[in-house]
């Protein structure tokens, strides 16, 4: 079966397939990647205790200065209302002009807690619900990079960068104050990371400090050093946050993941979960040193009886489930809840009162949000079509973000009664109103193995029935990841759909949302499985959907989807009733398997992935390997790499280019200076979505 238009929830509908009707609009034109930059960012909702507001972030863009700034906003939680109704107002909280974000509530409701960069550096500070002006929390010398309030309000846990061998903070500010006075010095190094993700090891480690709060909610005293001597980074590197932590519910201790760096960090995944008092009396007690695989998420129940957490099973491996533990605290005993629900638990959060755990997964190309019954581990989705980006609960309803691929995040609740569900929050209303879509449609068909793989189709914006369109094959990295229905602010479908191309997105094995095993799949078959997969979802697609043009037709891919593009180069043999590639794009691909597992930086990827050490099982990686194929490739290619990518280093990207420019064939190399894996400044990603559209369409219009 070809699949069915998605439908979205009924408050959307209008918004989504007929953004025109919404504001009123009656000449809406084609998207295009300026818009993709304008749009308005929700993120991070957190209801205030009272539940009858709640705080989130909000991204917005200046192009002309090339800077996105992160302000909060309060709005009201509507009461179960029909869909249709006017939303109620949301207020901007935090000064323009200056990034402001992580919102948290004190536990009554009176003050909320946020980070800000305003004096300078950032810091800790609160706002008064009730009146005035922000004020400082913390004063420290160091930036805070991640905070939480206690339960009862009276503390502060705060992460900051430090030298480990420093007896105190001022000592940091000291050595940092002398580094910048000077040259960059060579450093000599004695163990990995030499480098991560897109910075040089700079001797700094993440720490755990605690700090006092008076009635006003302002820090005393000087800060205790919770992890002081842990050879670790707290929370990880480079993308850890707040989640990593907890309270236990007597605000006395706090639970916390880590990783004991030592010689292996960067091919160990071992987090473990360490409980400490928040006086510093006593060392971290490591709580799970009996699973060498990955711990995280501490969770603590209402009543302070339950630590619910994340726990992989098997070392080295990142993309093993992330299965949702319980501990007894007074015990110590753990047993798994949900063991038969195959999937990874991506976020967890306790009811207030305790009745549930709330969870998002991956799940069948979305991202959904679950309630577990903490007694008998059944779990009930929630949400249904969409992607799921942040949530919070209260007692009678869930706030939560949700984004799909025809509309940016939104805020939306759920009451936990009646099941009703109320979109409150409109910030793009009327640009997607002044907008053309390209409607959707996900879709499924047999695979390797004769499985059910899925995928998605986007039809062109204004798209007119019997008109064929030129095609581009969207593929995505990991492997182990997924481009589900959501809207992605880089390899985003409507901005494809936009420029008149009918899109094609297929999660092949090795793909998030489908089960362990067939994310597993992908292991030591980064060549064969979802090669075949892509094959038949291509061929499906053209036959299925008519206004594919297979004949005009690219295919694009970043990281992992890069490799596969230059592996497709050599190794691709094109369907029946299909045409060559007119074009490909890499961003960001391995060329060259064997030098990437010496060159990247998080080591336990390629050990997993290719089942053993390069001088071990040089097979493994020499099998799949596309710098074995340059001989066959002959299509036009575009290379974009960023020279702080030390995921894969840009030599990888060079590489493919010099490969091209020998083979004679018309080729041409995007490079960032100063981006790394992800392109993250607005101009930067203005800049590559331009040079892939003007690739795309050189090779694809119509003669």
């Amino acid at each position: 079966m070809a699949g069915t238009l998605l439908r979205c929830l009924p408050v959307l509908c209008g918004l989504l397939l007929n953004p025109a009707s919404v504001s009123g609009a009656t000449d809406p034109r084609p998207f295009n990647v300026s818009d993709l930059m304008l749009f308005e960012r929700v993120s991070n909702p957190r209801m205030a205790p009272d539940g009858r507001s709640v705080a989130y972030q909000l991204l917005e863009t200046d192009l002309g200065s090339d800077r996105s700034m992160t302000s909060l906003w309060l709005s009201p939680v509507p009461e179960a209302r029909a869909a249709g109704g006017e939303p109620r107002l949301a207020r901007r909280l935090s000064a323009p002009g200056v990034n402001s974000y992580s919102p948290h509530w004190r536990g009554d409701g009176r003050m909320l807690f946020f980070l800000s960069g305003r004096l300078g550096s950032t810091q800790v500070w609160r706002l008064d619900l009730a009146g005035g002006e922000a004020q400082a929390v913390t004063h420290g010398p160091l930036d805070v990079s991640s905070f939480l309030v206690s339960p009862d309000g009276r503390h502060l846990l705060i992460s900051m960068r430090v030298f480990p061998d420093c007896e105190n903070i001022e000592c940091t500010r000291h050595r940092l104050d002398e580094r910048s006075a000077h040259r960059d010095e060579p450093r000599l190094y004695e163990r990995l990371f030499v480098r991560h993700w897109d910075n040089w090891d700079d001797g700094l480690r993440s720490q755990l400090f605690t700090l006092p709060l008076n009635e006003q909610g302002i820090a005393e005293g000087n800060p205790v050093w919770l992890t002081r001597g842990m050879d670790a980074d707290i929370p990880s590197r480079p993308y850890g946050d707040d989640s990593e932590w907890a309270f236990t519910a007597d605000s006395r201790e706090a639970i916390f993941a880590a990783r004991i760096a030592g010689h292996n960090e960067a091919w160990s995944t071992n987090f473990d979960l360490f409980r400490v008092r928040l006086d510093g009396s006593a060392p971290p007690r490591n709580l799970t040193a009996d699973n060498l695989a990955w711990d995280t998420g501490p969770a603590v129940s209402p009543d302070g009886h339950w630590l619910a957490y994340r726990a992989q099973k098997r070392p080295g491996y990142e993309s093993d489930r992330f299965a949702i533990r319980m501990m007894d605290l007074n015990t110590g005993a753990t047993h798994e809840l949900a063991p038969n629900w195959d999937r990874s638990a991506l976020t967890l959060r306790w009811a207030p009162d305790g009745r549930f755990l709330y969870a998002i997964a991956d799940d069948t190309g979305q991202r959904r949000l679950f309630a577990i019954d903490p007694v008998n581990g059944h779990p009930l989705a929630l949400t249904d079509q969409g992607t799921v980006r942040g949530f919070d609960a209260g007692r009678n309803s869930i706030v939560y973000a949700l984004d799909n691929l025809g509309m940016p995040a939104e805020l939306f609740r759920i009451d936990l009664h009646s099941g009703a569900v109320v979109q409150f929050s409109q910030h793009n209303h009327e640009r997607l109103g002044a907008l053309l879509l390209g409607e959707y449609q996900q879709f499924s068909f047999r695979g390797w193995n004769d499985e059910t793989v899925h995928g998605y189709v986007l039809r062109p914006a204004g798209y007119i029935p019997g008109r064929r369109y030129p095609a581009v094959l969207v593929i995505h990295g990991g492997p182990e990841s997924s481009l589900s229905n959501e809207f992605h602010y880089l390899w985003n479908a409507q901005s494809f759909a936009g420029a008149g191309y009918g899109v094609v997105m297929i999660d092949f094995h090795g793909s998030t949302g489908y089960g362990q095993a067939f994310a597993d799949a992908v292991r030591g078959h980064w060549g064969d499985r979802p090669l075949e997969d892509l094959q038949k979802g291509w061929a499906y697609a053209l036959a299925n959907f008519p206004f594919l043009d297979g004949t005009r037709a690219c295919a694009i891919g970043g990281s992992y989807g890069g490799y596969l593009i230059n592996w497709m180069a050599g190794n691709w043999r094109p369907p029946a009733g299909a045409g060559p590639w007119k074009c490909l794009v890499n961003a960001d691909g391995v060329f060259d398997t064997r030098i990437s597992a010496y060159s990247t930086d998080e080591l336990w990827f390629e050990d997993w992935e290719f089942e053993g050490l390069p001088f071990e099982q040089p097979s493994g990686f020499d099998r799949f390997n596309p710098i074995e194929h340059v001989a066959a490739w002959n299509t036009p290619m575009l290379v974009i790499h960023g020279a702080l990518d030390y995921r894969v280093p840009i030599e990888q990207g060079i590489a493919a280019f010099t490969a091209l420019q020998r083979r004679g064939i018309p080729s041409q190399f995007l490079y960032f200076p100063d981006e790394g894996h992800w392109v993250l400044k607005p101009q930067d990603m203005m800049k590559w979505q331009q040079s892939v559209d003007a690739w795309l369409q050189r090779w694809t219009a119509a003669p």
